[in-house]
């Protein structure tokens, strides 16, 4: 079953249209006519892989190639430019190889409205939206009974994929909201070689809330899609993230309606893998856990991002035996600050299955600090990734991950519970406690002995706990600056600002710039302020 999307997805074209559309996907020999794509049901079943195929694939040519234009393979990835702003730029990431555009500044918190890297995550973004505004304007019912597609069941079959494309829209822009706080807006409806008027954080809430609403009640139920797919537990998801993050949106608190989506999301059937670390192996397709994942296949779905970039990295030059790992490594790619590493101080971490940390005590190598982000001995690592599944087989290949990355989880939704009720929600806290012991008592082997009491029960402890829980996932600069902890100098880790120990950074690095590239091609959009 895993492999459903994928097999689509290998074969699945780029659409027409997105280089009038948007200006930011190539030309590309493998592109179909619209006429050609959409002749026929099965054509309607590519098309809607190649949206959801954006989020994995770099282009249809294999690894190196980038259907975004003047951008690398590298720096063009869905999950790896979002891990790359989300996690590179805060205290749970470091990457060793500064020579690679784009990733010293991200590090370093320095970055400009060149950086490529943020050009990649605004350009994939953008062509996610654009993707989906050509599938929907290729799949209305007049388009359909044009194309004598006209059986009851296959017509009825892609108004549900028209459904799943509204949210992988949706998702796209909430991205937009999160990373750079404007976006122009297109939607079906609007002409090609359509300057999109510019929408803020405000405009962009208020889109993605009634897209999902609208479209929730004729989605397939949770858990019962095929896997991969779009469900309504994943448009919930979307939803509690944008009211959990409401006040930094739109500076109006939305944690009732958090806790509404979260209590809706749990009731769906979802309950924790028993053991943590086999979420992030080459099988994590059968967790329980998953609400909704990003697909990875050694063969199938080649690029250097994804778990790809994820597993490889975190091969140490010191630990970290490739071997181990079912894959080559990239001999000390990825490293962890020193902040990080504290979150896990102290005995009742020293059983805690979330606690990867290598310290490099049986060769004295490693340093806690990072003195010299180039020298890669410095500073531990984590193996929280694997290319092996939970019964020790390898991966199909030794240079691609078939593991499959876990955007949204069931351990995210109890913290989500938890955080939303102590920040004034209506949820319990008794409740509250529940789910956060389940996490500890999952993380220590069924064991109660690191389970914590209400008295201990605390926003600082949430956003402790959410590293703990998920760090390397892509929610750590989004989880900091909702806790007033990412600029200023309230809460500093090495290298931020820039600075070996950390230093204060401005508040406008709250948001990334609008790349150059992008306000060039749309006169509508401004620059956010700082940059």
């Amino acid at each position: 079953m895993k492999k459903y999307i994928i097999t689509i997805i290998a074969i699945a074209t780029v659409f027409h249209s997105c280089t009038d559309d948007m200006n930011v996907v190539s030309k590309d020999d493998d592109v179909l006519s619209a006429d050609a794509l959409f002749s026929s049901p099965a054509g309607y079943k590519k098309a809607l892989a190649g949206v959801y195929g954006n989020l994995t694939l770099t282009g249809t040519q294999g690894p190196v190639y980038s259907s975004l234009e003047g951008l690398a393979a590298g720096t063009s990835q869905y999950v790896r430019c979002l891990l790359n702003l989300q996690e590179l730029t805060t205290d749970e990431m470091i990457w060793s190889y500064e020579n690679d555009e784009g990733t010293a500044e991200l590090q370093r918190n320095i970055w400009t409205a060149a950086n490529p890297i943020i050009l990649g995550m605004y350009s994939r973004t953008m062509a996610s939206i654009a993707y989906a505004n050509d599938f929907l304007r290729e799949s209305t019912p007049e388009k359909l009974k044009g194309r004598n597609i006209t059986d009851a069941g296959t017509v009825a079959e892609i108004e549900l994929y028209r459904k799943e494309v509204r949210v992988l829209r949706a998702y796209a822009y909430y991205n937009m909201m999160d990373l750079f706080g404007k976006a122009p807006m297109y939607t079906e409806n609007d002409p090609l070689n359509f300057a999109g008027p510019e929408y803020n954080r405000t405009q962009l809430f208020e889109f993605i809330e009634t897209e999902l609403k609208a479209v929730l009640p004729d989605l397939k139920p949770a858990r019962t899609n095929v896997y991969g797919r779009v469900d309504q537990a994943v448009a919930r998801m979307i939803l509690a993230k944008i009211y959990l993050n409401a006040k930094v949106y739109t500076d109006t608190d939305r944690y009732d309606d958090c806790i509404t989506m979260c209590n809706e999301i749990i009731a769906g059937g979802y309950t924790l893998k028993p053991k943590y670390l086999e979420n992030f192996m080459a099988d994590n397709n059968t967790s329980e856990e998953m609400i909704f994942t990003i697909q990875s296949d050694g063969i199938l779905t080649q690029n250097w991002g994804g778990t790809t970039f994820l597993i490889n990295g975190q091969i140490g030059e010191i630990e970290n035996n490739a071997v181990d790992f079912g894959i080559t490594g990239w001999t000390g790619a990825l490293r962890i600050r020193k902040q990080f590493v504290q979150k896990f101080d102290g005995a009742k971490f020293s059983q805690d299955d979330r606690n990867t940390i290598g310290t490099g005590t049986a060769t004295k190598q490693r340093t806690i600090d990072i003195a010299d982000i180039s020298v890669k001995s410095q500073g531990y690592i984590v193996s929280k990734f694997s290319n092996k599944t939970s019964t020790g087989v390898s991966g199909k290949n030794r240079d691609f991950a078939d593991t499959d990355f876990p955007l949204f989880r069931l351990a995210d939704v109890y913290l989500m519970y938890a955080e939303a009720t102590l920040r004034g929600g209506n949820g319990t806290i008794a409740q509250s406690l529940v789910y956060v012991n389940k996490l500890r008592e999952r993380a220590n082997d069924n064991a109660t002995t690191a389970n914590i009491t209400a008295s201990e029960l605390n926003l600082q402890f949430i956003i402790d706990e959410r590293a703990r829980e998920l760090y390397w996932e892509g929610h750590r600069r989004q989880d900091l600056i909702r806790f007033g902890l990412y600029t200023g100098g309230t809460y500093n880790w090495s290298w931020k600002g820039n600075a070996a120990r950390g230093i204060s950074i401005p508040s406008f690095r709250r948001l990334f710039p609008i790349p150059q590239a992008s306000l060039g091609s749309n006169k509508n959009l401004t620059q956010n302020t700082g940059y």
